[in-house]
C-alpha cells in the first residue's frame, strides 16, 4: 500500500474548494460524468485503430446513489496505479497561492486552469475514493482514497475484476441534498442530457398496482445523438419542431430556425431558433443554450453571442468553447468572438434569404420579426449594413417596404421646401385617426411605429437616412407637417387672438404635468375648429427619457401641447363675434388705460436708454416697478371678462373638450361633464 501527499505547491488547494467554490458545487456531477464519458470515448478510439483488441461491450455510464454515497461508474480506459499517481496525486502549478487568492471566488476559473475536474468532487465530500481496472492487460485494479487533506492512500484491490472507473463520493452533511433523487436527476438533466455515451440513472419505473415500482430496464437520461449533430438533409420541419418542444415545452411554436454547421477556422454546430418575440425584451433573453461537446455549459449567453442574438432560442455546440472558464474569459476569448461573428453573419444570411426567396412569408411574419431585427439594427452596427436591405417599413395600409423603396414612395409628394424627406408616422392608429386620415387626404403616407423600440429606432434612422427627419402626424396641423413654400401670416389682429386665446386658455382643464398653449391659425373653414398638437421634440425627448438612462431630466417635464384654434371655422367665429358682443363694453375702457399704461411706461423707459442703474433718479424707478404692477392688474381683470364670458360660453367648453376626446384625454368628471353638455345643446 502507497500512502503519501498530494503534490500541490500550497496545502490549502481543499479549504479553497471547499468554501471558496461552494457557488457552483453542482458541477461536481457533470465533472465527474463527463470524464466517465472521456474516458470511454478513448476505449472506442483505441478500438477503433485496434489498439484495443477486446470486447467493448456495455459503455453505458451508471450514476447511482446509496444512503450516503454517489457513485459513478464506467467502463472506459480505467487507469493503472501509475496513472492514478501522476493524474490524481501531482496536482503541481507555479504560483498557486496567488493564483488561487485572485480567483477563489470562480469556481471555474480554477478548475479550468488546472483541470481540476475531479477535484470539484471535494465541494461535496468528506472522502472520495477511486476504484479503478485499466483496459492494459494485466494491470491490477487500484483503489485511491483521500479524506480531504492532502494525504491519501493507494493499494490494489481484488474488488473490481472489470475494466474502467468507480468513483465513490461520501458525501458531507453539508451536501445532503444532493442525496436527494429528484435533485440528482435534474443536475443530470441539466448538465448530462446530450452527452455522447448513454448515462443511467437507477431503473425505468412504471405504475403496478396503484404506485410506482422499478423495472430492469436502465433508466437513460440523455440524448447521445441530438438533433443539432445530424445532417440537415436528414431532418424533416416537424423534427425541428419536435426539439424545439423538448428545449422549451410551454413556448409557441418557432417561426423558423438555422442549422449551424462550420469545420474551419473554428468547430461549430448548433440549432438557432427565431421565437415568436412581441415585447418585453427581458423575458426571452438567455434562452440559447451553450455546449462543449455536448456538455452543458451555460445559458446566460449575453457577452458571448451578439446581445440582440440572445432574445434568440436554441443551442450552439462548440469545442472551442472552454467548458470551464469564467464569463469574462469567455467575453474576451479570440474564438468565442470569431464564433459570434459567424453567428451574426449566419443570421442576417438567412433573413435575407427568407426575404428574397418568399417575401410574403416575410412580410407576415413580420410583426414578430420586427422587435428582434431593429434591437439588432440600434446594438450592431455590422447587422445594420446587412439588414437595411430587408427590415421593412409598414403604413396604416399594412403594405411594407424596403427603405429604398419606402424614400422612392415619398420622394415627390413629402419633401419640404427646404429638400428635407418627411417621413410621417403614427404611434396608435386608433387615438391619432383623425390626424391620420388629415395626411393621408392631402396625398401623404404614414408609418404605423408602434413598436416597442421604434422611438429608438426613428432617431437612429434619421442619422442614417440623408436629409430626413420623422414627425408624428399629430404633431402639426395637417398644412405644417410639410412646409413646402413660405407661410402666410395670419390676419386675425392681435387684439381678436388674444381675446380668443385668453377665452379658450380659461377653460381648459388643469391637468397634472401637463401643459397647454393657445395658438390660433387660418387653417380653412372645412377644417376642425380646434385641434390639439404636440411638439414631435419635446414628445421624442420625454419617450426617449423612458428607454434611454441620463435622459431622466426630459421625463420630469410637463407634456406640452398646442391647442390650435381654427379662425376660419364657424364655430370660432361666433365665439369671436359673441365675445366682441358681450365683452365690448366691459374690455374697452381696460384697454384704454391699458394703452395709455403702456405708452406712459414706453416713454418712461425711453429717457433711461444709454443711463447707468445708479443715474435714474429712484422716483422714476418706483413709478416704473408702479406701472407694471398696475399692467399686470389690467391684464388680469381683462381676462377675468375673458374667464366669465368663457364660463357662460357652453361652445367654448364644448370644443375644448371635443379636442381633448379626439386626443383621449377627457376622462373622470370632465367627461361626464362633457355628456351631460352634449345633451343639454342637442
Amino acid at each position: 500500500m502507497q500512502k503519501g501527499h498530494i503534490g500541490v505547491t500550497t496545502d490549502n488547494i481543499f479549504p479553497i474548494i471547499k468554501k471558496f467554490l461552494y457557488s457552483d458545487h453542482e458541477i461536481f456531477l457533470r465533472e465527474l460524468v463527463s470524464n466517465a464519458v472521456d474516458a470511454t470515448q478513448k476505449l472506442k478510439t483505441l478500438s477503433s485503430m485496434g489498439d484495443f483488441k477486446g470486447e467493448l461491450g456495455d459503455l453505458t455510464v451508471h450514476v447511482s446513489l446509496g444512503k450516503k454515497t454517489i457513485t459513478i461508474s464506467d467502463r472506459g480506459i480505467g487507469l493503472t496505479a501509475e496513472e492514478i499517481d501522476k493524474y490524481i496525486n501531482q496536482i503541481a502549478f507555479s504560483g498557486a497561492n496567488d493564483f488561487l487568492e485572485k480567483y477563489k471566488k470562480d469556481a471555474n476559473a480554477i478548475i479550468g486552469h488546472f483541470g481540476l475536474g475531479f477535484y470539484s468532487s471535494f465541494m461535496v465530500s468528506k472522502k472520495v475514493e477511486i476504484i479503478s481496472k485499466s483496459y492494459k492487460e494485466d494491470a491490477p485494479a487500484v483503489k485511491w482514497t483521500c479524506d480531504g487533506s492532502p494525504e491519501y492512500t493507494l493499494e490494489e484491490t481484488k474488488k473490481k475484476t472489470d475494466r474502467g472507473t468507480d468513483i465513490i463520493l461520501y458525501i458531507d452533511d453539508e451536501s445532503k441534498e444532493f442525496l436527494d433523487e429528484s435533485r440528482i436527476s435534474s443536475l443530470l438533466t441539466k448538465y448530462c442530457k446530450y452527452l455522447p455515451v448513454s448515462i443511467a440513472f437507477g431503473k425505468k419505473k412504471e405504475w403496478k398496482d396503484g404506485k410506482q415500482v422499478e423495472t430492469e430496464e436502465d433508466n437513460i437520461i440523455n440524448e447521445t445523438n441530438p438533433l443539432w449533430l445530424r445532417k440537415p438533409s436528414e431532418l424533416t420541419d416537424e423534427d425541428y419542431k419536435n426539439f424545439y418542444r423538448e428545449l422549451y415545452p410551454m413556448s409557441d411554436e418557432p417561426l423558423f430556425w438555422i442549422h449551424l454547421n462550420v469545420d474551419y477556422p473554428f468547430h461549430l454546430t448548433g440549432i438557432l431558433y427565431f421565437p415568436k418575440v412581441k415585447s418585453n425584451l427581458d423575458l426571452s433573453k438567455n434562452k440559447i443554450q451553450l455546449y462543449s461537446n455536448q456538455v452543458y455549459v451555460t445559458d446566460s449567453v449575453e457577452g458571448i453571442v451578439p446581445d440582440f442574438l440572445t432574445l434568440l432560442h436554441g443551442v450552439i455546440d462548440s469545442p472551442d468553447i472552454p467548458l470551464n472558464v469564467s464569463r469574462s474569459y469567455l467575453q474576451s476569448d479570440s474564438n468565442v468572438k470569431k464564433i459570434s461573428t459567424y453567428i451574426t453573419k449566419k443570421v442576417s444570411d438567412r433573413l435575407q434569404s427568407i426575404f428574397k426567396n418568399d417575401r410574403k412569408q416575410f412580410e407576415e411574419k413580420w410583426s414578430d420579426l420586427k422587435l428582434f431585427i431593429n434591437y439588432g439594427m440600434l446594438t450592431q452596427e455590422d447587422f445594420y449594413e446587412k439588414a437595411q436591405k430587408f427590415a421593412l417599413l409598414g403604413d396604416t395600409d399594412n403594405k411594407f417596404y424596403t427603405f429604398d423603396e419606402y424614400k422612392k414612395l415619398i420622394k415627390d409628394s413629402q419633401t419640404d421646401k427646404d429638400g428635407s424627406l418627411v417621413y410621417l408616422y403614427t404611434s396608435n392608429k386608433e387615438e391619432q385617426y383623425s390626424y391620420i386620415e388629415a395626411a393621408t387626404n392631402k396625398g401623404y403616407n404614414v408609418l404605423l411605429m408602434d413598436g416597442q423600440l421604434d422611438v429608438a429606432l426613428i432617431s437612429m434612422l434619421e442619422q442614417k437616412f440623408e436629409k430626413s427627419r420623422f414627425t408624428r402626424v399629430d404633431s402639426d396641423i395637417v398644412d405644417n407637417l410639410i412646409i413646402k413654400d413660405d407661410k402666410k401670416e395670419d390676419i386675425l389682429p392681435a387684439n381678436q387672438q388674444d381675446a380668443l386665446s385668453e377665452t379658450f386658455k380659461s377653460q381648459l382643464p388643469k391637468v397634472e404635468k401637463v401643459e397647454f398653449h393657445v395658438m390660433t391659425q387660418a387653417l380653412g373653414e372645412n377644417n376642425s375648429p380646434v385641434m390639439i398638437t404636440q411638439s414631435e421634440y419635446m414628445r421624442r425627448m420625454k419617450e426617449m427619457a423612458n428607454i434611454q438612462a441620463g435622459m431622466s431630466f426630459y421625463g420630469e417635464m410637463p407634456d406640452m401641447f398646442n391647442l390650435v384654434l381654427n379662425s376660419d371655422h364657424r364655430l370660432v367665429k361666433d365665439v369671436l363675434s359673441n365675445e366682441e358682443k358681450e365683452c365690448g363694453a366691459a374690455i374697452a375702457p381696460i384697454q384704454t388705460e391699458i394703452d395709455e399704461t403702456t405708452t406712459r411706461r414706453d416713454e418712461l423707459k425711453k429717457t433711461h436708454e444709454g443711463k447707468k442703474d445708479e443715474e435714474i433718479p429712484t422716483t422714476e424707478k418706483d413709478e416704473l416697478n408702479d406701472l407694471d404692477k398696475k399692467l399686470e392688474d389690467l391684464k388680469d381683470k381683462k381676462n377675468a371678462v375673458y374667464t366669465q364670458y368663457g364660463n357662460n360660453n357652453k361652445v367654448v367648453r364644448q370644443l375644448i373638450d371635443l379636442a381633448l376626446l379626439q386626443n383621449n384625454m377627457l376622462k373622470g368628471e370632465a367627461l361626464s361633464n362633457f355628456v351631460k353638455r352634449s345633451i343639454d345643446l342637442i
